[in-house]
């Protein structure tokens, strides 16, 4: 018997120790392989997690979700559903017997709310409704559904044959995935689960959301803008409705600028919600503060305005003493918590990782997702200040992989200013003087955090060292570096990704002579912006981005910022034609450049590519224009995920190597 364990001892060693040596470096293709968790729902008694885990399928080259249900003490793991329909955004009954889920399967009117038995069994489908459905919540009572529905397209008919022209009416008139907004707006309606029977609680040309039942079912409190002119400002607003039709919505909050996320005390006593720092009729540059008001809507306070940082979400503790809420933090996101009676806040959790949403436990406990620069997001009990994995999704194919080495490192732009950046290497052991690329992120009000970056790791894996920076105008490092480029742009942007590329190549981690540089979105934007300030780049990649902003007026989702930050293009020339500057000044572009874009992207539309992809090959500069079919914005089919990443080491390698 001991020689028969010595072997298998021995064997297992050898096994791990041959699975070590086997590990490839993280590659394009691994974006087939990783799983997103999401939509994470702690169980009424506190002893499960039910979420949904998206995949991808390859023969249909999207993803497809699935419900999953997880153990609190962390001993089972059980899917739920299975097949080519998707399940998504599962919810416990308040009894915890049923768990209900949104799916398409055997629906004519898209996806509806479906209904499954906790301890086994196939879905029922619970309600079949004419428009989307953006989301669902039980009573307290379990009798109805909250649901916030979408106006359906044509009324609900059947689309004609040949379809009507288009009217456009709007001064917002467009936005990125919803196309051409036509007056179709999401509304709340009460759902009785026993008859079937759909009444309307709210109605108009106003936008209804993040709806949330009172612990009492009575009322429901709920967000939107009633403002005369609400696509002329961000002015949302904090309502409350009694839970029954025709009743008539009293207005909570009057801030000017946003109110949003609210959420009942457990008791009922009061209610948190974020607002808006900035009351402007829009501000780019912002970040949200925790607030807490009576449940009558008295006594509003400011509970972390002192912070200066970002709060992005919050939730009560199950015996109303206690809210946990995030706080985007210098390159990382933690724990935070309010203590209600005493009025102070003290963090949980903080560290070289980034937790990405939270949930309460019925034992005192929270439930979080978060990342690390070398795990995606799984799930973690939260436990007296310690964390505890749950979920283990991403270890399969993270076992085949070796991954990037990643660091944090500060750098000081030419005018001082003290920037804060990530640095990634093939690995922690050989790192002088490699071919460098700068990767900068989009937003600019987002920046790069402590949590895992497959686009980097895989850039650098491919032997690169690759740099990510926390310009000015990211967030993270309080409200006056996040504004400091309002009507200003590229500008203070590029001295701070100069500077930081400056102190890597300073390191000896970076190649004076091998430099690139690319990004998405605000990140492809920048990139214009910095070869057109420096030549020193050999190769770029810019995508979804513009440089000839005065055309961007009209075509993109962005009025409402121009409008207030910028001025009118025929009021404020001067400025429209110095924040064009990449395209003014194209002639000192000497970079091989890699420009892309999504065919049906109204965020950055595809002009601001070809424009300057025209301009450069006017000139007789290397450049290609690569264009995705039916992709928005954000590139979301998995093949063109890693078409682009195979492009951008392609391009790179050409150039650098």
């Amino acid at each position: 018997m001991k020689k028969h364990l010595l072997l298998i001892t021995a064997l297992f060693a050898a096994c791990f120790t041959f699975a070590q040596q086997t590990k490839k470096p993280i590659q394009p293709t691994d974006v087939y392989r990783i799983p997103t968790l999401g939509s994470p729902q702690v169980s009424p008694d506190g002893k499960w997690v039910a979420y949904d885990l998206s995949e991808v399928d390859t023969a249909k080259d999207g993803r497809v979700s699935h419900l999953w249900m997880q153990s609190w003490d962390g001993t089972q793991s059980i899917q739920l559903t299975y097949g080519d329909e998707p399940a998504s955004s599962p919810k416990w009954s308040p009894d915890g017997k049923y768990l209900s889920f949104i799916s398409s399967r055997d629906s004519k009117n898209g996806s509806q709310i479906w209904l499954m038995d906790r301890r086994g069994g196939e879905g029922k489908k619970l309600s079949d409704i004419k428009g989307d459905i953006n989301d669902y919540l039980w009573s307290p009572d379990a009798g109805k559904l909250l649901l916030t529905i979408n106006d359906p397209e044509n009324g609900g008919k059947k689309e004609p044959k040949t379809p009507d022209p288009i009217k456009i009416d709007r001064y917002h008139f467009k936005q990125d995935v919803e196309g051409y907004l036509l007056h179709r707006h999401p509304h709340l309606y009460l759902f009785d689960i026993g008859t079937k029977k759909l009444d309307t609680l709210t109605k108009g040309d106003t936008d209804e959301g993040a709806a949330e039942w009172s612990p009492d079912g009575k009322q429901i409190v709920f967000v939107s803008n009633h403002s005369a002119g609400p696509e002329r400002n961000d002015n949302d607003d904090i309502f409350v409705i009694d839970a029954k039709p025709k009743a008539v919505a009293s207005q909570f909050t009057t801030w000017k600028g946003r109110d949003g996320a609210p959420h009942w005390s457990p008791d009922g006593k009061y209610i948190a919600y974020l607002r808006s720092t900035s009351d402007a009729d829009y501000m780019m540059y912002d970040q949200e503060i925790l607030c807490v008001m009576d449940a009558d809507g008295k006594n509003n306070k400011l509970v972390t305005q002192q912070l200066d940082r970002p709060v992005t979400s919050f939730r009560w503790s199950k015996d109303s003493k206690t809210i946990a809420f995030l706080v985007a933090d210098d390159r990382a996101r933690y724990v935070d918590a309010y203590d209600v009676a005493s009025g102070k806040m003290a963090p949980v959790i903080k560290g070289e990782y980034s937790v990405g949403g939270i949930e309460a436990n019925p034992d005192g406990n929270w439930l979080i997702e978060m990342s690390n620069p070398y795990t995606p997001a799984e799930l973690y009990a939260l436990e007296n200040g310690k964390t505890r994995r749950l979920t283990f999704h991403q270890q399969q194919w993270l076992s085949t992989v070796s991954l990037a080495h990643v660091e944090g490192f500060q750098s000081r732009s030419n005018d001082g200013t003290h920037v804060s950046g990530l640095v990634y290497t093939p690995d922690s052991v050989n790192r002088k003087k490699l071919p460098m690329i700068l990767f900068i992120h989009g937003g600019p009000v987002g920046q790069d955090e402590f949590s895992f970056d497959p686009t980097r790791q895989i850039l650098s894996s491919a032997g690169f060292t690759v740099i990510g920076v926390n310009y000015r105008g990211s967030n993270g490092r309080g409200l006056d570096y996040c504004k400091a480029i309002y009507a200003d742009w590229g500008n203070k942007e590029v001295k701070d990704l100069l500077g930081a590329v400056d102190e890597v190549v300073k390191e000896g981690i970076a190649d004076p002579d091998h430099l690139g540089i690319g990004g998405w979105s605000y990140g492809g934007i920048l990139t214009n912006y910095t070869i057109a300030s420096d030549t020193r780049f050999k190769a770029a990649a810019s995508g979804a981005g513009s440089s000839l902003q005065t055309t961007m007026y009209g075509i993109d989702q962005y009025v409402l910022q121009y409008d207030n930050e910028i001025g009118a293009p025929w009021k404020n020339q001067d400025k429209w034609i110095k924040l064009s500057y990449p395209f003014f000044h194209a002639d000192r572009i000497k970079t091989p450049v890699l420009f892309m874009s999504g065919l049906k992207d109204f965020n950055v539309p595809t002009a601001g590519s070809e424009q300057m992809y025209q301009a450069l090959k006017s000139q007789g500069i290397t450049t290609e224009l690569i264009l995705y079919p039916n992709s928005f914005h954000g590139i979301s089919k998995p093949s063109y995920q890693v078409d682009r990443l195979q492009r951008y080491i392609a391009w790179y390698d050409k150039y650098l190597k």
